[in-house]
């Protein structure tokens, strides 16, 4: 059994990321880390942690714990801060060590980061296309796993300039934290785009791809669930059986029949994704779908994935694959 603990067990992600590590059959939970909650037993986030688990301790005590994995589930600018402990596999699900340029934290996440010297430490790792090396691994972002399942193999075999991204996620993604834009009259009956031109997970998709897209995510009447719609111009390649071989041996990813559709509602609360592939015949453009659970595939699902990969685990372990749900 791995020792593991979770920072920030109490937002979304983290309460996620517990659920699997509680399905895990080689983690063992040691450490339960939420600045809010310490000193709480663990049913304070939820009366369904009734069993016999430890009980919350602050992020500082959490992560000094000797945990030989870590889970980092903190806000961006809080998990820029994390020192992470040596000889452990750290899996940090927020956008802190994404990126390779340290600059661009000030533009995109509107604070300056606080070990640019460590960036290169870190592993942007998605378990298909760029499984984990490392032990210091950066999760994706949700919308930026959406679009990259879609288009990272296709990327040298379609037009660079032109791509659109049009996403759209549950209202989970914002996190657990209340504000105006995820109150319920704000987001009932409705559907609005937000940081247009201005999200976060841009120069993530940009600097996966080595050019930039056009990104517009929206926000669904719905807990949980997301959906990127991908428009590109193929350069004369089979673009499905490029997709179909990308993902051949995949566990989680699925690319769907001929004519058959992602749906939202199939991959909520999974750790799997579906991808569609359909041709334009009026503009001769291909039109890529894919539909993944936010809090799932884009969040916690992923970052178990991510250290199974880095553990020398099967890299299904503890995720949520079978089953069908109504």
């Amino acid at each position: 059994m791995l020792s593991t603990a979770i920072l920030g067990a109490s937002g979304y992600a983290g309460q996620e990321t517990l659920d699997r590590v509680l399905a895990h059959p080689q983690l063992e939970l040691v450490a339960l880390g939420s600045d809010s909650l310490a000193g709480k037993p663990a049913s304070a986030l939820d009366v369904r942690l009734n069993g016999h688990l430890p009980s919350f301790v602050s992020n500082e005590v959490a992560l000094a714990g000797g945990a030989e994995l870590v889970f980092v589930c903190l806000d961006h600018e809080q998990a820029a801060a994390v020192v992470p402990p040596g000889g452990a596999v750290v899996v940090d699900l927020s956008g802190a060590h994404r990126l390779h340029d340290a600059a661009a934290y000030g533009r995109w996440y509107g604070f300056g980061h606080p070990h640019p010297e460590t960036l290169g430490d870190w592993d942007y790792a998605l378990p298909e296309l760029a499984p984990p090396s490392r032990d210091l691994i950066a999760n994706p972002g949700c919308y930026a796993t959406a679009a990259l399942l879609a288009l990272w193999p296709l990327a040298e075999a379609i037009e660079p300039h032109g791509v659109v991204v049009d996403a759209k996620s549950g209202v989970s993604g914002a996190g657990r934290a209340p504000r105006p834009s995820s109150h319920a009259a704000a987001v009932l009956e409705n559907v609005a785009p937000y940081r247009v031109g201005t999200h976060q997970h841009s120069p993530e998709i940009e600097q996966a791809l080595g050019f930039p897209v056009t990104f517009v995510p929206h926000l669904l009447p719905v807990r949980r669930g997301l959906i990127a719609t991908c428009y590109v111009q193929s350069l004369g390649a089979d673009l499905r059986a490029q997709l179909d071989e990308a993902y051949a041996g995949s566990p989680c990813v699925t690319v769907l029949p001929e004519r058959v559709v992602p749906d939202l509602s199939r991959v909520q609360a999974t750790d799997g994704a579906e991808i569609g592939v359909f041709e334009d015949e009026a503009s001769g453009r291909t039109i890529v779908i894919c539909a993944l659970d936010n809090l799932g595939k884009g969040a916690a699902g992923q970052a178990v994935q991510n250290a199974n990969l880095a553990l020398g685990l099967d890299e299904t372990l503890g995720l949520r694959l079978a089953g069908v749900l109504v």
